[in-house]
């Protein structure tokens, strides 16, 4: 995922992420790969969660791949001719990634607030969320938050996610962090 490297023409490549909706069918992510090693970029990750549904309906897909950007630009092309629903594409901004659980009265304290807040103050993005509510939205529901953060900046987004939950009177479950002692 080196912004340095070079292909063998000397230029340079950089990591991209494209995130697509896909429909839920056989081939439909075979056939959204293929405009990517086609056109010479170099996958670095795949995240395909069959469970999760878009509000069109569809499955969401993120793709993580190197490639140069005249590359990038010919890839990006490439899947919206072949019919492929790109809803985000452009360089990667965030090298990490931690899942994060918050509890509480998240409906009655506005989620969507939470969430909006959390990328406003911190150099994290909320890549998904998951709410769970079994009794109803009046009564104390889970969030299951995948937030995408700049590498070295874990700590701090963590700080933020527990300083809003303590404000709102939620209670957070926190990853581990490499190295650390929780």
């Amino acid at each position: 995922m080196s912004e340095q490297a070079t292909t063998d023409g000397g230029q340079y490549t950089r990591a991209y992420i494209v995130r697509l909706e896909l429909t839920d069918e056989p081939g439909e992510l075979l056939a959204a790969l293929e405009p990517i090693a086609n056109n010479g970029g170099n996958l670095l990750s795949i995240f395909h969660e069959r469970g999760s549904i878009t509000p069109r309906g569809r499955i969401p897909v993120e793709v993580d791949f190197e490639a140069t950007p005249e590359r990038f630009e010919t890839i990006v092309g490439a899947l919206r001719e072949n019919g492929v629903n790109v809803t985000k594409a452009g360089p990667e901004r965030y090298g990490e990634e931690m899942n994060i659980v918050l509890i509480g009265h998240l409906v009655e304290t506005d989620l969507s607030d939470t969430l909006t807040r959390l990328e406003e103050c911190t150099s994290a993005s909320v890549a998904d969320v998951s709410l769970t509510a079994p009794n109803g939205t009046d009564e104390v529901s889970c969030a299951r938050m995948r937030l995408a953060t700049q590498r070295g900046q874990a700590e701090r987004v963590l700080e933020a996610v527990r300083a809003i939950a303590a404000e709102k009177g939620l209670e957070v479950v926190e990853p581990l962090l490499e190295g650390g002692d929780q």
